[in-house]
């Protein structure tokens, strides 16, 4: 399956799913937002079997709806840094014995299409295509061997970060990564029997249309089942969190001299079977039309 959230004409969330033969419509009443009651009361069941019977009662969505992200604002987003070799070595650092966890807020979480906002004081506006995971069921100390079982799905998620904020401001990674807007996410939640092989996707980044990222999910140095049983031996995972898997190299600080982006840019990011997203970046709140603020709803 593949789930999206969008916002209607009187404001009002909405949860579509796309049918086998392509087209989105509007799930209704079987789900209100997909949330963390969603996934818990098992939604996700739910919508797979309106789906065989046809999708009764399913109104089409139309295209000028505003895409929200896949899933209501998380419990938590957590990343994971430096989980490709190449990026590693970019950014100056070793490879990991461990995964490295960082925290970005929750209240970064914002759609596919929102505008990036540059923050005030920033200097070093950078970009990090990644894999997202988004949780279906709770989890705690899972083997990696059951790790499938309590994922709803993936997405594409843009890890922004400010990178003075990040390393220059007393060594705190959620700082530079937490700002309004910085986890932008979608454009769909698609369900795990949707792809083939995780580890066999191709992921990209272009900035006004330069390739800057590109790389394989192949390339990581942790797999998805490793990062999720990590993650469940030191936090409860909670259904609707979110875990980004990290980047590969190409981000704006790994050049010399580094390529932070600008007011006016367009960043695009895409990952294969999966999806795509593009934001524009804006210098504050009074750039973003009225209509595409709010996407943590």
């Amino acid at each position: 399956m593949r789930l999206f959230r969008f916002r209607r004409g009187d404001g009002a969330v909405g949860c579509g799913v796309i049918t086998p033969d392509g087209q989105r419509v509007d799930a209704g009443e079987l789900a209100r937002d997909y949330d963390e009651a969603f996934f818990e009361r098992g939604g996700m069941g739910e919508l797979r079997e309106w789906l065989v019977k046809g999708a009764p009662g399913g109104v089409p969505v139309l295209e000028d709806v505003v895409v929200l992200p896949p899933v209501a604002r998380p419990s938590k987003i957590i990343c994971v840094g430096q989980n490709y070799a190449a990026h590693a070595r970019e950014m100056g650092g070793e490879l990991p014995s461990e995964p490295v966890l960082f925290m970005k807020a929750s209240t970064a979480w914002s759609g596919p299409y929102d505008h990036v906002v540059v923050p005030r004081d920033s200097e070093k506006l950078d970009y990090e295509v990644e894999l997202a995971i988004i949780l279906e069921k709770r989890g705690v100390h899972v083997e990696q061997t059951e790790v499938r079982n309590i994922i709803a799905g993936y997405t594409v998620m843009c890890d922004y970060s400010e990178r003075a904020f990040q390393k220059e401001r007393g060594g705190q990674w959620v700082k530079g990564k937490s700002c309004d807007t910085f986890a932008p996410a979608g454009p769909e939640l698609v369900t795990v029997d949707e792809i083939a092989d995780v580890q066999d996707l191709s992921l990209w980044t272009k900035v006004n249309g330069e390739v800057r990222q590109h790389s394989e999910t192949a390339d990581m140095i942790f797999s998805v089942a490793e990062i999720v049983s990590y993650v469940s031996r030191f936090m409860t995972l909670l259904p609707g969190d979110v875990i980004a898997t990290g980047t590969p190299a190409g981000v704006g600080g790994g050049f010399t001299p580094p390529r932070y982006l600008r007011v006016g840019d367009t960043v695009e990011m895409g990952i294969e079977g999966i999806g795509e997203i593009r934001q524009t970046v804006v210098s504050g709140l009074r750039d973003i039309p009225l209509a595409r603020r709010g996407g943590t709803e």
